[in-house]
């Protein structure tokens, strides 16, 4: 993907991995074109009988959805050189950072931050107006090369030994990593979020590798056959009939606490060393899918801890925050308890959609969301654009229930909402403080959010609004 010009995929929807990937890179992406039947064998693909080698062009429209035959003239837009819309995003943010623009609490309109996991995504970010990062999305890089073989050994270890060496392995990696986001940032907030997919998405893929298990015993090849039959069995332990409602996130953290300790560790040590240097951090930890405030009351202490020591043993101080994700139903309906632990909501909108609707995010766009669209059944797709009735309902209930106990609640949305402009308006209407994006969504999003300003202002604002 890194590689790629363009992705187009036979399955997936807007949310999907390809999807979310594609967007925070700025290739253009089509997903969940099920026409299309991709034959790995004869390197082609055929699309209502028309047969596609590998090799010959296409062009990938991902805006519209459209791909076409052969190679389509296109051309590179550079915002530095769009000056009329370089002079509206200035209005733009001058609007949002009028006083008394909004009732309540925040009283100004909504900042756009990013999602970004590396830091060349950071500063690009930034180049487009982003003032802060929502998400950062520890798991991605665990899947570079060279780390993916230390994560299979820390999953695979038998004892809590074996696990502590390969995350003391890991530790140095992620380490380097969020230096590079607090230098880029520097002076704006980072919201990295703990581990949160289940296991077996670090491990080979149990089809392929079961495959090779019978090929290589057809074939009477005994070399490696019992390091991969054990690693099979490895994997096959590990299945799980939900993986995506079973073991991650926050439970995770609780099974196997020895990874989020080390990425705290991590994500401390880095911020200390780039204040050591003068640059200005503002780390926030994000423990992803709590359920019930009990586990937070659990793990956080924990890392807080940690976090602490960190800043002793380097002999500097900074301010810090620890929150959670708000992505599970139940989460939203007791957000007043679970305030008392959690300094930060952010709502994790693309699970919060798939949980309250029970929709599969991928099952469902591929196969029955078209037709609820088309038949009126649902006035959008939810994943796109926030279902404000249902989705929405437990969004506004969670920033007034965790105010009430944490009255300075910081709130923002990280989901793939928080660059489409309804889904914008409403967090400007319950209060938000943050909509987060990626990257080449951040314009879009600061456009959204003085529209929504602008459109829902309260009483006499300053001449500023007036004038744009």
């Amino acid at each position: 993907m890194l590689a790629a010009k363009g992705i187009l995929t036979s399955e997936g929807g807007a949310t999907s991995h390809a999807a979310v990937v594609a967007r925070q890179f700025g290739v253009p992406c089509v997903v969940g074109a099920s026409e299309i039947r991709i034959d790995l064998e004869r390197r082609q693909m055929e699309s209502n009988g028309v047969v596609v080698k590998e090799g010959e062009w296409i062009s990938v429209d991902g805006t519209t959805g459209n791909v076409f035959l052969g190679r389509i003239p296109t051309t590179a837009p550079k915002l530095e050189e769009q000056t009329d819309l370089l002079t509206l995003l200035q209005w733009a943010d001058e609007i949002c950072a009028t006083p008394g623009i909004r009732q309540g609490w925040p009283d100004r309109g909504l900042q756009v931050w990013t999602n970004a996991d590396y830091p060349a995504d950071a500063r690009r970010a930034r180049s487009y107006g982003a003032v802060g990062i929502g998400l950062c999305r520890t798991e991605h890089m665990f899947f570079e090369t060279e780390r993916l073989p230390i994560v299979q050994r820390m999953i695979l270890a038998e004892t809590s030994e074996e696990r502590a060496a390969a995350l003391n392995e890991l530790l140095p990696y992620q380490r380097s990593d969020f230096e590079g986001l607090f230098e880029a940032m520097d002076g704006y907030p980072v919201i990295i979020r703990l581990i949160d997919p289940p296991l077996h998405e670090f491990m080979p893929d149990e089809e392929k590798l079961l495959e090779e298990v019978i090929t290589m015993r057809v074939k009477g090849e005994t070399e490696g056959l019992a390091e991969k039959e054990a690693l099979l069995a490895s994997i096959r332990a590990m299945h799980e009939s939900n993986p995506m409602m079973g073991l991650r996130g926050v439970r995770l953290s609780i099974y196997m606490p020895e990874i989020v300790e080390m990425q705290v560790r991590a994500i401390f040590e880095a911020a200390a060393n780039q204040a050591l240097k003068g640059v200005v951090v503002k780390p926030e930890v994000m423990i992803p899918l709590t359920g019930t405030v009990k586990e937070l009351e659990w793990i956080q202490p924990r890392l807080e801890r940690i976090a602490k020591a960190v800043m002793e043993e380097k002999g500097v101080t900074f301010d810090y925050k620890f929150g959670t994700m708000i992505e599970i139903p139940r989460a939203a309906v007791t957000a007043e308890e679970i305030a008392r632990v959690a300094e930060f909501f952010s709502f994790g909108t693309n699970d919060l959609t798939q949980m309250t609707f029970g929709y599969s995010r991928d099952d469902a766009e591929r196969n029955f969301l078209v037709k609820y669209v088309e038949e009126g059944i649902l006035p959008q797709n939810p994943f796109q654009t926030l279902d404000r009735e249902g989705v929405g309902r437990l969004m506004s209930m969670a920033v007034q229930e965790g105010r009430k106990t944490r009255p300075d609640l910081e709130v923002g949305i990280c989901g793939e909402h928080g660059g489409d402009p309804s889904s914008i308006e409403f967090c400007h209407l319950v209060g938000n403080n943050y909509v987060s994006c990626s990257p080449f969504r951040v314009p879009i999003a600061r456009l959204a959010a003085a529209h929504a300003a602008l459109k829902h202002r309260v009483g006499e604002t300053t001449k500023i609004v007036e004038d744009k």
